[in-house]
């Protein structure tokens, strides 16, 4: 096995909010000796490097890998610097799609947000497919967010930098909970969403996604976009891209391209 791979599967739980807990019971250890697993003091087998490559997401490969990809920075717009130089990848969300993007995340918190299955992970998917699906039917965007293929699904880079932003604002609240056994981070809306900012077209399709997956887990939701091509054709750390939703197979596929000949 690679050398300090104890330090990357801890440092890959820790990027994706998993806690020990929820690691122990997928490799069908006790928590005690999975903490021995990530002090370097128990080698892993080989089913259990395949196992964990499939929770993180990644191919054995890559989990065996030295490096860990990096995340862009993100920068809103009212916070970019002119002339500020910075290394890596930077990117910088208008002041409108913050705005929009707000309203959509408050939008589905409000609608959605108290469901006992809907945590963090489940709200990435949803915002995802809300996201991508508006993009299928209407080849437009909708908050204009960008997602990264990130071990367990497509990951909104902006989502982070957004709610810091709106929890100094207080307009929401982060909160942990547990679901079943597991740990989970939840948000709740502390301000009603402002729906000057969505369109009709809008609201109505930010409905019929909820309908359609909000009473979905987050394991679900995440084999759900994994089986989705815009997650499948891309590369771990790169960002997705839009026009992939048009190569899309019938399970994921929201558009009637037959009415359209």
């Amino acid at each position: 096995m690679a050398k300090n791979l104890h330090n990357k599967i801890k440092a890959l739980r820790k990027q994706n909010g998993f806690s020990q807990e929820y690691i122990a019971d997928k490799l069908k250890l006790s928590r005690p000796t999975y903490i021995q697993i990530e002090k370097g003091e128990r080698e892993i087998t080989i089913s259990e490097a395949k196992k964990l490559a499939s929770i993180f997401g990644l191919s054995l490969e890559d989990f065996l890998r030295k490096e860990i990809s990096k995340q862009p920075k993100v920068v809103l717009e009212a916070e970019a610097k002119k002339g500020q130089k910075e290394s890596g990848v930077r990117i910088i969300m208008p002041r409108a799609n913050v705005k929009k993007f707000k309203e959509v995340l408050l939008y589905v918190l409000s609608k959605v947000g108290a469901k006992p299955n809907i945590g963090e992970t489940a709200l990435y998917k949803l915002l995802y497919f809300i996201d991508f699906d508006f993009y299928e039917k209407f080849e437009a965007q909708l908050t204009g967010a960008r997602y990264i293929k990130n071990h367990y699904g497509p990951t909104p880079v902006e989502f982070k930098k957004v709610i810091e932003n709106m929890e100094q604002k207080g307009e929401i609240e982060r909160v942990k909970s547990r679901y079943f056994q597991y740990d989970q981070k939840k948000y709740l809306p502390r301000r009603e969403p402002d729906l000057s900012n969505l369109s009709a077209k809008e609201i109505k399709h930010i409905d019929e996604v909820l309908a359609r997956l909000s009473d979905k887990n987050a394991n679900e939701l995440t084999e759900y976009s994994h089986s989705d091509v815009p997650w499948r054709v891309h590369k771990n750390g790169e960002i997705i891209s839009y026009e992939s939703v048009f190569y899309r197979d019938q399970d994921h596929s929201v558009r009637n391209y037959e009415d359209e000949l």
